[in-house]
């Protein structure tokens, strides 16, 4: 029987295994005996040119500059041993007892262990053998470094002699399979710790990793076999069992790693903090200097840096409504999840990108344009420098090489103009249009060739961000037979690869997302008198939006498409795939579906869509499975799992935005309660169920027996900014345009009134939005700093001046 533990003072939503500190700064998990996780439960922490991600059990990996092609030490994606390849060992050299701060890979069954996520860094904390441990890991805000800090506090009343050993598996490269043979490591005499290279490997070999325990190690060994020992684990190391020192053995040829040790006495009562670094950099001349840096550091002060640079990004915006697990999500998780994971590390526990997708991280920067609206701004310009001098773009490519792929999907092209506008409309800097870019020029795509992987050159010409935009759009322009938009080899759903490899297949859902971005950009094309394009823009848009209500509609709903032979998809007529989530969320988005009808289709998404009964809100349904038809590799899916019929949370935000824009503030709301994974994991049977993360966004969500309302991948996905959009701008109304704020709120009848905080430079906006007659939306008046604004869409002028400022609306 496992050991119950007590539940914690100040924890929230406490289901069993963990809840969140009192200020939602930290969730905290605690492992009694006989306690496992379901799943791994990470943290991703880093800075935008390195990082690691850590589970509650201390598995994890390190990287540099590439999460994929560069990692430091192995990633394990491996959810069920979950091994890790960095370990901290405590050894009492009395007794020979090994143990460790987390519960990998040496789990002792009579104490408990706490793992404590925070934005920035994460705590571990076990109390074993008379022995208090405290293991604090993060990375500073610039540096390629991961300072981990072991406090030892010895509670036993009696002196102890001890002995802490560091020990990484160098990977210095894709995978360790890969790398190993070719890593060669050294002593560095004038620090002393230990170096590794991996001159193999073509974009990162004249770099240099190192690993060092403050300049305290007395012995170290670079060869794997001897301190496992032969088919030794990682448990009970062979150089930890007995009584030999470690051989100081260093070179290449070895199964590379890194140990070092050190001895450590401690008097009854007595702390001494051991710390280990483990990072890389360009040369070892820059190793020997940052290792030299951060040995002299305020160590706290690096840390307060690192915290108080989240508590700013996060604190931009501040929510306080009568649904406290949205509060939380909004306001220190989703976000942080966006940046961390999705800007800056690319990588999580199941899949370690490294890579920038082009309308993935697009869209996670539109979620950052109110916060952070320089990293934004920033990534526009990037992601503008991946497109050719023809209009189309690379859908992903590795950093720092360029390497990527070129391909016929036909929604990137979109998202460039889509997102520059947003920004535009967010900020007011009209002037990132006017920022030269330069194309790249590469093979084109041949004919049946769906996509091709190379590295493409530079090209001569350059274009402002206006025309890189336009250019795409000029590219997307091209119908098949029912004057809908082409959808090649993938729209936004990728899976659906072969609808249109033949270039006839056609998109619903692009019509709609096609139509709202050339809305949003054709004024722009004015105000910089590009007036024959806007012209040919907006006749492309009632074209399309004809097309739309003649050749879209199904009847009930909008279809999804249509196949290369003219076969619908997503129609009544559709065996498999009958009705597609984004093709009704979408008319309504745009504004361009026939009202009557966008009433309509969102109706039938939360009758044939939404099952309650289950908590899931699926992307479509049914499943592919059995029929002769092929959408694609999302058919490889098992039904009801990722996009094949699951709920997939990108998606689903989208409906909450429709429902909000519909007016149904209680269904836009139920809808992101369903999403949130608060929610999914308040007691332990939903834990059991659920078994991922509570406090990071799920990308999916499966929806088939067996596995009904288990969560999918979690962390590297696009739903933590969509779900952060939707709750903050969709369900709570909150917009900026420029210098202006527009409050539009569409909420649950129940809600007698919700607050917002916002820190619009050096001012302060404290917001309270009162519902005395429980509506969902409309506006009966308003005041800024006591002053009436005017009736209807509520627009409060901003100003930088260092103030308090104090909005108050009444719903009616």
């Amino acid at each position: 029987m496992s050991q119950a533990l007590p539940v914690p003072q100040n924890l929230e939503f406490f289901n069993g295994l963990g809840g969140f500190a009192a200020d939602a700064r930290e969730y905290v998990t605690m492992l009694g005996a006989g306690r496992s996780m379901p799943a791994p439960w990470i943290n991703v922490v880093a800075n935008p040119s390195f990082g690691f991600q850590v589970a509650v059990e201390g598995s994890g990996y390190t990287w540099s500059i590439s999460s994929r092609e560069n990692q430091l030490t192995p990633w394990s994606n491996d959810p069920v041993t979950d091994r890790p390849g960095e370990v901290l060992y405590l050894r009492d050299e009395e007794s020979g007892e090994l143990w460790g701060p987390t519960a990998l890979p040496i789990r002792d069954e009579a104490a408990p262990y706490t793992a404590r996520h925070g934005q920035g860094y994460s705590r571990f904390e076990h109390t074993a053998h008379g022995i208090a441990l405290d293991l604090l890991q993060y990375v500073p805000l610039d540096d390629p470094i991961k300072i981990s800090r072991l406090t030892i506090r010895n509670t036993s009343g009696r002196s102890r002699r001890l002995s802490v050993t560091a020990y990484v598996e160098w990977v210095l490269g894709p995978s360790r399979g890969a790398s190993a043979l070719s890593v060669v490591t050294e002593l560095d005499p004038e620090t002393g710790a230990m170096l590794a290279r991996n001159p193999w490997n073509m974009t990162f070999g004249s770099r240099v990793a190192f690993a060092d325990l403050g300049g305290r190690q007395t012995a170290w060994t670079g060869d794997r076999r001897e301190f496992l020992g032969r088919n030794g684990t990682l448990d009970n190391p062979a150089a930890l069992a007995g009584e030999a020192l470690l051989s100081q053995r260093v070179g290449a040829g070895l199964d590379p790693c890194g140990a070092l040790q050190s001895p450590v006495e401690l008097k009854p009562g007595g702390t001494v903090e051991i710390v280990f670094f483990l990072g890389e950099a360009a040369t070892a001349a820059d190793a020997q200097s940052l290792i030299a840096r951060y040995r002299a550091a305020d160590l706290d002060a690096v840390l307060r840096e690192v915290v108080g640079y989240w508590d700013d990004v996060l604190g931009a915006v501040q929510v306080k409504t009568p649904d406290r697990s949205m509060d939380i999500m909004l306001n220190r998780w989703m976000l942080y999840q966006t940046l961390a994971c999705r800007m800056w590390a690319r990588s999580a526990f199941y899949q370690a990108s490294g890579a920038y997708g082009f309308r993935d991280q697009l869209q996670d920067g539109m979620a950052l344009a109110l916060s952070r609206p320089a990293l934004t701004r920033e990534h526009l310009l990037r992601a503008a420098a991946r497109q050719f001098v023809e209009g189309d773009v690379q859908h992903w490519w590795l950093p720092p090489s360029g390497q990527g792929v070129r391909t016929r999907v036909s929604d990137d092209r979109i998202w460039l103009a889509h997102a520059a506008a947003h920004y535009v409309e967010t900020t007011g800097d009209i002037a990132v249009l006017d920022e030269p870019i330069q194309f790249l020029e590469g093979q084109a795509l041949q004919s049946g060739e769906h996509d091709a992987y190379f590295q493409p050159a530079i090209a001569d010409e350059s274009a402002t961000l206006f025309e890189h935009c336009a250019r795409g759009l000029d590219q997307s322009l091209a119908v098949g037979e029912h004057d809908l938009p082409l959808i090649g080899t993938g729209d936004w759903n990728d899976g659906m690869n072969r609808v249109g490899e033949m270039g006839k297949g056609e998109s619903v859902w692009l019509g709609w997302f096609l139509h709202a971005t050339l809305a949003a950009f054709a004024p722009l094309a004015e105000t910089r008198d590009e007036r024959a394009r806007a012209a040919h823009w907006r006749a492309h848009m009632a074209a399309l939006q004809n097309a739309l209500e003649q050749n879209g509609w199904d009847g009930g709903w909008y279809r999804r498409g249509y196949y290369d032979d003219g076969t619908p998809l997503g129609s009544s007529t559709s065996g498999e795939c009958r009705i597609d989530s984004i093709a009704q969320s979408w008319g309504v988005i745009s504004g361009a579906a026939d009202p009557a009808r966008a009433l309509r289709a969102m109706a039938a998404v939360d009758e044939q869509l939404i099952n309650h009964g289950d908590g899931l809100a699926l992307l479509f349904t049914p499943p592919f499975d059995r029929m002769p038809l092929d959408p694609g590799y999302i058919k490889g899916y098992p039904p009801g799992i990722r996009e094949n019929g699951g709920q997939y949370n990108h998606a689903a935000t989208w409906s909450v935005h429709a429902f909000a824009a519909l007016g149904r503030g209680d269904k836009s709301a139920e809808l992101f309660s369903l999403m949130n994974p608060i929610n999914r994991t308040s007691t332990r049977a939903d834990v059991q169920r659920y078994k991922v993360e509570p406090y990071a966004v799920a990308a999916d969500v499966y929806s088939v027996a067996p596995h009904v309302g288990r969560g999918g991948w979690t962390w590297y996905t696009g739903s933590a900014g969509c779900l952060y959009r939707a709750g903050l701008e969709g369900i709570l109304g909150f917009r900026l345009q420029g210098a202006f704020l527009l409050l539009a709120p569409c909420i649950p009848k129940e809600w007698p009134r919700f607050e917002i905080v916002f820190k619009y430079r050096s001012a302060r906006y404290e917001i309270a939005v009162e519902n005395p007659r429980g509506v969902n939306r409309g506006v009966a008046s308003a005041e800024l700093d006591g002053k009436t604004l005017s009736e209807g869409v509520t627009r409060v002028p901003l100003a930088d001046d260092g103030q308090v400022h104090k909005v108050r609306m009444i719903l009616g």
